[in-house]
């Protein structure tokens, strides 16, 4: 009796991805989740959060925006739109983890992490637009997204590693202000949110509710914690170069405080030129290349050298099945 291939088995026995293609792969999710962020935030900015007054249908009677519903309609359906494109880029990933030779099993069950973000994340987004743009979900939907390039980062810095044991690469203390680093990192873009959810720019010219809160003091409150995140990633930088680590992850260090100047830069003066558009869009973008940043600085802390078990990784080819 000959066993059925499921088709991802059908691909990885005929197809070997190279080293090059797989880091590609991961990548794309990367830059495809960035994209989704900062699409979705011009959606909001351009009070189209509506354009599509139903989901998944963008109307009760049309799955696709109709003219009636005018520049916002297709706004909000080019960004749904986005989303299945998005989905072509994990899909990218989970065959080439899938395909690569030996078998690593962590690398794809990271590629179908993304997958299954990506699917509850569309929900939330459907949810969104049920609750007429509640500031909660659209703060949910934004963090959920945030969680899918946190992953697809992950799976991005693996795909360039072995699957050996992890080793440090600096003392422990140092690791320990990376994980402060990062949890500062994170709790800044949640209150993002919140100063979002709070002001402007609601997303649609109807009546939105908005978070009870003092846009202003939710901005200082920002503010102050994103000051705090700068003095730990100068204290990273500074202990980096104390300890004498590795080059790689001292220019990790270096991108982020480039990062960082440009992000703070950006939000300081869309704070006091009444918060433009343009500007916040920018600042949603700089706050996905802090998040990467960070994420890249924590995880050069530490290697996983090739298992020196593993068979060596054959080059893109088109395999004869046995």
């Amino acid at each position: 009796m000959v066993a059925v291939q499921t088709p991802l088995a059908y691909i990885a026995q005929r197809w070997t991805p190279s080293p090059r293609t797989l880091r590609r792969a991961a990548l794309s999710a990367v830059v495809m989740s960035v994209v989704i962020i900062v699409t979705g935030g011009a959606v909001r900015l351009t009070g189209s959060g509506l354009g599509c007054d139903t989901w998944p249908k963008c109307t009760d009677d049309s799955l696709f925006a109709t003219p009636e519903q005018g520049i916002h309609g297709a706004i909000e359906f080019g960004n749904r739109m986005l989303t299945y494109v998005l989905s072509a880029a994990v899909g990218w990933t989970i065959i080439a983890a899938r395909s690569t030779k030996p078998l690593r099993r962590g690398l794809t069950r990271l590629g179908w992490a993304q997958f299954w973000v990506v699917m509850s994340n569309a929900v939330l987004g459907g949810i969104t637009v049920w609750a007429g743009l509640n500031p909660w979900t659209v703060a949910g939907h934004f963090l959920a997204a945030n969680a899918l390039l946190t992953v697809a980062t992950v799976t991005w810095v693996r795909a360039g590693e072995g699957d050996g044991a992890t080793r440090p690469r600096v003392p422990r203390p140092v690791r320990k202000l990376s994980w402060a680093l990062l949890t500062v990192s994170a709790v800044l873009i949640a209150a993002g949110t919140i100063v979002t959810g709070s002001g402007k720019h609601a997303g649609d010219s109807s009546d939105v509710p908005r978070m009870p809160f003092d846009w202003v003091d939710a901005a200082h409150v920002h503010a102050a914690l994103a000051w705090l995140v700068c003095a730990l990633a100068v204290a990273m930088w500074l202990v980096l170069r104390v300890v004498d680590a590795p080059d790689d992850t001292r220019a990790r260090a270096r991108d982020l405080l480039l990062v960082l100047l440009a992000q703070g830069a950006v939000g300081y003066v869309q704070f006091f030129t009444d918060v433009p558009e343009l500007l916040v869009g920018a600042h949603m973008l700089g706050s996905s290349l802090m998040w990467i940043a960070v994420l890249r600085l924590a995880l050069s802390l530490r290697e996983r050298p090739l298992d020196t078990t593993e068979a060596p990784v054959q080059p893109d080819a088109a395999l004869t099945a046995a």
